[in-house]
């Protein structure tokens, strides 16, 4: 059982590493938090804009893509203590239009060419991202149903789409699976059928459900679909790199973004804005087993599902993501999960999510420490950013 807090010296060295990468022109800024014993440490680096050059803040807020997905996990499996849904029934009544599946009979083959899926699709297909529906990792001359998913609905993260959720799942439902459900783990899509399956049972929209039962309670005030406009001096807006010389472009003003308004779609898989303090509040949570201040969000019991591997090794065979992101992880619902030691920041008992803005989310249940990295800087790449929180998270633990 830990208890510790964090070396002083430690912290020091993390500082002087995660500021040379602002320095550098890795990030613009970025705010880390360290959790443990009792003890919060949070380091605020760099500035919101690069411009305007505004101070980074505790409080800024940060676009957090991925990182939405473990909160609309958490939410569904509400509805699972509710007896509202179970993990394994078919989900035919509250999704019709994905029920009486078509599937491809190759992933990589015509799209015409397709036979009746073997089952339904159920909750635990979703969460666990074996729908047989997500990202293709491959280019489009291989896989055909790729272009008819561009055509069909709107590549990546945006907050402008004019598509509402039904509008957005029937046109999901003009396509075919892309493997049989229950075989194989797809990234992504499973998390934005999600909350409309969660507005669907819950009678409330998706973005009214996660504040009554999840963001009110843990006292997540900052935590949205969009900016309103009293806090868009706290956005932080959004940098890529350029492709030839790495310098750091503007994707999306934080003061004319595309978060300050409501989108038509909240998505589940990517949709959410955070601080640093509101995903402490729900990773701390997760880390308590569900527990938040005296008040349950969830069981323990349903909490331990979620962090209970759901891909079989001969399913991450077929299930390509990033290089080596299977060797020592697995996939709970809705989460990662770290499965063996594979260096000093990766240890059995870990668990979270990132974000494609360059978020990070780790709990670790063995050293009772919680890690949080807020930056905004798309596709990280070859950056070591993300990869030296980490390290410098582990490296500055007091036992």
């Amino acid at each position: 059982m830990a208890h510790g807090g964090f070396l002083k010296s430690r912290l020091a060295r993390m500082h002087q590493v995660m500021a040379a990468h602002v320095e550098q022109g890795a990030v613009a800024g970025m705010v880390t938090l360290l959790s443990r014993g009792g003890e919060t440490v949070v380091d605020t680096i760099g500035c919101q804009d690069l411009v305007r050059k505004d101070p980074m803040r505790r409080d800024s807020i940060f676009r957090i893509a991925s990182m939405t997905k473990p909160i609309t996990a958490v939410a569904a499996m509400i509805l699972v203590e509710e007896c509202r849904l179970t993990l394994d029934e078919p989900l035919d009544n509250f999704l019709p239009e994905l029920a009486n599946r078509q599937v491809l009979k190759r992933i990589d083959g015509p799209i015409d060419q397709t036979e009746p899926a073997n089952r339904p699709l159920t909750l635990r297909d979703l969460l666990s991202f074996r729908m047989g529906m997500g990202m293709l990792l491959g280019p489009e001359a291989e896989y055909p149903v790729q272009k008819a998913i561009n055509a069909a609905l709107p590549p990546g993260i945006d907050p402008t789409m004019p598509l509402g959720p039904d509008e957005w799942l029937r046109r999901l439902s003009s396509l075919p699976l892309l493997c049989q459900p229950g075989t194989r783990w797809m990234y992504h899509t499973g998390s934005d059928v999600l909350g409309v399956l969660i507005a669907r049972v819950s009678g409330r929209s998706f973005e009214t459900f996660l504040k009554e039962r999840i963001f009110d309670p843990l006292g997540m005030r900052d935590t949205a679909f969009y900016v309103p406009q009293g806090k868009l001096g706290r956005f932080t807006s959004c940098y890529a790199a350029n492709a030839t010389s790495g310098a750091l472009e503007l994707m999306d003003d934080g003061l004319s973004s595309r978060w300050s308004r409501p989108p038509a779609f909240a998505a589940g898989g990517g949709g959410l804005v955070s601080t640093i303090d509101d995903y402490l509040a729900f990773g701390r949570m997760m880390l308590n087993m569900g527990n938040a201040g005296g008040e349950r969000i969830l069981s323990r019991a349903t909490v331990e599902v979620m962090l209970t591997d759901q891909i079989t090794p001969a399913q991450k065979t077929i299930s390509p993501f990033s290089p080596g992101f299977w060797d020592y992880r697995g996939w709970g619902l809705g989460l990662a999960l770290i499965t063996g030691r594979a260096s000093t920041a990766m240890a059995p008992g870990q668990f979270g999510w990132s974000g494609v803005f360059g978020t990070d989310w780790v709990s670790d249940s063995v050293e009772e420490l919680i890690t949080i990295l807020m930056i905004q800087r798309h596709n990280m790449g070859p950056t070591r950013v993300n990869q030296d929180f980490r390290t410098l998270a582990c490296q500055s633990i007091d036992d």
